[in-house]
């Protein structure tokens, strides 16, 4: 499975075409826009989500409520762009024209995309470069990984996600029973975080940043339960589940950051804190008495829960702008300032859930079918049995 996604900031829409869904997936708008919704939620976000009601629209891949196997286009539009077709239509337009909009930015602001993708592209208009490098991007990331999400759930797989950091305020009741109770936890909370006590205070913290002109940052993590044994590959590093993971993570905008279980931590404890003791019963065959590898060992699921955390920095775009250099005159300036969120860390969460579900449905449709969704569904069932009983 693969996707390409297309579209700026303040365009008409975000366009994303899903190849190699398999045909006879249940799936409507609703299953897509619940997701989407759901991004467009938590304590900091700017005004753009006030402007902006994300809800997509199937293009085409889909017939009658199921997916039909071939390429599925989804595409989100922007209500925001009635204010912006001068600025950003495809007609060409004069030099005097675009004087006249007082739209062109030559000031690359720290932090962001803005003067790397200038120089890359040739653009001297930075606008070029941040429609483009702009977390709306997500949007349509965040539909392929509902569709993903679909996929999992029909072969046994739950996804949750919720916040463990923002701004030096850590979580330290993070303990659940279950994935559903994860889901409802952090559903339920303004910035999806499962300790109530760190929630205020975490609130607290984005106000505090938002009233100084300033922005704040944290980790997220993600949880998959259900993955069978043995998916991914421990022969190619390009086909090893983890290093997936870890890419499709810091492919989100602003992540720094990407780790597997216990992660950084595995280097401050010994050998006998680290690795997960095997254990095998009748009932569920082999599992783990720890799961502090984070479900995959050796590029490849081992059958508990998959767990992966991102750290997201603090959003650049601030309201008490840093310095920079206009690349038309070199002088120095303050930077420009776009609408911009003093937390977007809660948002983030949702997307890496996204990036997290698509990566595994992928692979689960690579290892037991691609064409047809009740042949990969029996044949996880009989892996899972060959499993058992290995």
């Amino acid at each position: 499975m693969r996707y390409i996604t297309a579209g700026e900031s303040h365009g008409p829409q975000l366009t994303v075409i899903l190849e190699g869904i398999p045909a006879g997936l249940p799936l409507t708008a609703e299953d897509i826009n619940r997701e989407l919704h759901r991004r467009q939620k938590g304590h900091g976000r700017g005004r753009r989500m006030q402007i902006e009601k994300d809800d997509v629209k199937i293009v085409s891949g889909v017939r009658h409520g199921y997916t039909l196997g071939s390429p599925i286009a989804l595409v989100v539009e922007n209500d925001d762009y009635k204010h912006w077709t001068k600025i950003m239509g495809a007609a060409p337009v004069s030099e005097d024209e675009m004087n006249e909009m007082k739209r062109r930015i030559t000031k690359p602001r720290p932090g962001h995309a803005d003067l790397n993708g200038a120089i890359k592209y040739g653009h001297r208009d930075i606008r070029n470069v941040l429609e483009r490098s702009s977390a709306r991007e997500t949007t349509v990331r965040v539909a392929a990984g509902a569709v993903a999400k679909r996929i999992l759930s029909e072969l046994g797989v739950q996804i949750a996600g919720h916040v463990l950091e923002i701004g030096g305020i850590r979580a330290e009741q993070n303990t659940y029973h279950s994935i559903e109770e994860v889901q409802l936890r952090s559903e339920a909370s303004p910035v999806r975080c499962l300790d109530p006590q760190a929630e205020v205070r975490m609130m607290e913290r984005i106000d505090d940043a938002k009233q100084k002109g300033d922005s704040v940052g944290g980790v997220v993590e993600v949880i998959a339960e259900g993955m069978p044994v043995g998916v991914g590959s421990y022969v190619h590093y390009d086909h090893k589940l983890d290093a997936k993971l870890a890419a499709a993570v810091m492919s989100i905008n602003a992540f720094k950051g990407a780790e597997i279980g216990i992660g950084f931590e595995a280097a401050r404890r010994p050998g006998s804190e680290v690795h997960d003791e095997i254990v095998w019963d009748e009932t569920d065959g082999y599992t783990r008495k720890t799961n502090r590898a984070g479900g995959i060992e050796g590029g490849m699921t081992t059958g508990m829960p998959v767990i992966v955390r991102g750290v997201m920095k603090p959003i650049p775009t601030l309201y008490k702008p840093l310095q920079s250099v206009d690349i038309d005159t070199k002088e120095a300036f303050q930077a420009s300032i776009e609408r911009s969120d003093s937390c977007a860390v809660p948002a983030a969460g949702v997307v890496a859930e996204a990036v997290v579900a698509w990566e595994l449905a992928n692979a689960m449709v690579e290892q037991f079918g691609r064409d047809r969704m009740d042949l990969i569904q029996q044949n996880v069932t009989n892996h899972r049995e060959y499993a058992r009983e290995f």
